[in-house]
Parts: structure tokens; C-alpha cells; sequence
């Protein structure tokens, strides 16, 4: 699903009220009839679409990431993919005040980038990451990958971020990332490795074991990767159960 297809961020146009316009025809901007409203809601509705276009034409993920309902940011992940950067941190702890981030991977335009502590884990080349980004993609980083980094390092990280957490609950995947990669049918090289060994494995690495920042960092780099894969399975998913079905029914 496009930001095109979407009126819900106008004012007076709830979900209802969208799939209506859907149901009706006004599939995207394009095809949106003043008729099908009230001749409020219609100049809001134009209003917003001239702003849009605008805005979308320019690139402003920041625009939209704005004005659309929280609930539905999964929707500017068709238009902003490209420019997407899946992410995803391992800590020392769950504590942000006094545990530490090991390692950091990025996934973006299908480059694997992972910063490692003591090494080129800096809160300039963190900042650097997110700033080239347009979205921002992780499963429950709005609540524990964000806010860790933004204390670590003391940097800020202003840009639109869709945790897929929350679009998965909205189908009914609950659970850890973990747990919804096998339901939807996603495999790890390494399954048998969990948070919690990370956190070993970073302590093992500090003690001088060998291979154990290795693993490490492909279970690091695994979980960024995997998050394209996810974010492609839940919005397909999510773009049949609200706007196709909506369509369908024009059909029958």
C-alpha cells in the first residue's frame, strides 16, 4: 500500500470514512470524487492531496511520518523502502543507564554495516546512520533500540521510525522477533542463538575467546537483515486486510 492510496491523515476522514472512498472508487488521489463527501471534508480532503504531493515529490518521510496516525505508519514503507534502514542494537543489559551497546547493524539498499564497541562504535558514526536514513525500521526499538542509543551516545535520532512490533500485533503475531520469523516461515542460520547469549558473547569477547565477536556479529547482522524480510511480509499482509478488502467490495 502507497501513501497515494491513503485520506486518513485529512481531518474528518476516519477509517471508515476512508475504506468508503476505497469501496467507492477513490482508490488513490487520483480517482478521488468531491461527490462521494461533504463539501467540508472534500476541500480538506484537496487540501491535503495538493500538500502531499508536495511533500511525497520532496521526499519528506518526516511529513508524513507526522501527520499519519501512529497506527498506520506502516503505510510509507512502500514509498520510503529504498531509502529504509533496518536496524537493530546488542547490549550489555536492558538497563540504558548503566549497561552498555555492543554492536549496531544497519541493513540498507543491501549493505550489511555493523559498528562494534571499542572500534568504530561512535556516537558520530551512529548519528551519521540514521541521518542518511528516510525510515527508520526495528522490531520494539521505539521503546528499547532508540531511547538506548539516544542515552549512550547522546545523540538524536529525528527520523520517522516504524517498529514493526506494533504492525505485528495488528495481525496477530505476537512475541519476539524470533518467535515471528518462524511463524512466518523466516530460518536463522543460527536458531539457537538468543539475547541472552549475546550478552554472554559479548562478555566472552572481552575475556579474549575466540570467535565469540564473530558470532556475535552475525547474530547482530542477522537480526537487521531479517527485519527487511518482515517488513515486507507484514505490510503485503496488512495492505490485503485494509485496503484490498476495502476495494473488493466496489466489486461486489
Amino acid at each position: 500500500m502507497r501513501i497515494e492510496n491513503s485520506f486518513i491523515p485529512v481531518s474528518g476522514v476516519g477509517e471508515t470514512t476512508e475504506r468508503e472512498l476505497w469501496a467507492q472508487g477513490s482508490t488513490d488521489w487520483d480517482c478521488f470524487e468531491a461527490s462521494q463527501v461533504g463539501p467540508k471534508t472534500a476541500d480538506n480532503i484537496e487540501s491535503f492531496i495538493e500538500t502531499a504531493r508536495r511533500r511525497l515529490d520532496a521526499g519528506d518521510a518526516a511529513y508524513f511520518d507526522e501527520v499519519f496516525p501512529s497506527s498506520e505508519r506502516w503505510r510509507l514503507y512502500e514509498n520510503f523502502r529504498d531509502e529504509a534502514c533496518f536496524f537493530d542494537i546488542e547490549t550489555t543489559g536492558l538497563n540504558q543507564e548503566y549497561n552498555k551497546v555492543t554492536t549496531v547493524s544497519y541493513h540498507q539498499a543491501g549493505e550489511t554495516t555493523t559498528l562494534v564497541r571499542g572500534d568504530d562504535l561512535t556516537a558520530d558514526t551512529v548519528q551519521r546512520a540514521v541521518d542518511d536514513a528516510s525510515l527508520l525500521v526495528s522490531f520494539n526499538g521505539i521503546r528499547f533500540d532508540q531511547p538506548f542509543l539516544e542515552t549512550s551516545f547522546g545523540i538524536d535520532v529525528d527520523c520517522p521510525h516504524l517498529d514493526l512490533m506494533y504492525p505485528c500485533k495488528t495481525l496477530d503475531l505476537s512475541g519476539g522477533l524470533k518467535t515471528i520469523e518462524q511463524e512466518i516461515g523466516l530460518e536463522r542460520d543460527r536458531p539457537d542463538i538468543s539475547g541472552q547469549d549475546a550478552v554472554r558473547l559479548w562478555k566472552e569477547h572481552e575475556a579474549g575467546v575466540d570467535g565469540a565477536l564473530d558470532t556475535l556479529i552475525s547474530y547482530n547482522r542477522e537480526d537487521a537483515v531479517n527485519l527487511k524480510t518482515l517488513a515486507e511480509t507484514v505490510t503485503d499482509r496488512l495492505h490485503q486486510q485494509v485496503f484490498e478488502q476495502a476495494c473488493q467490495r466496489a466489486i461486489e
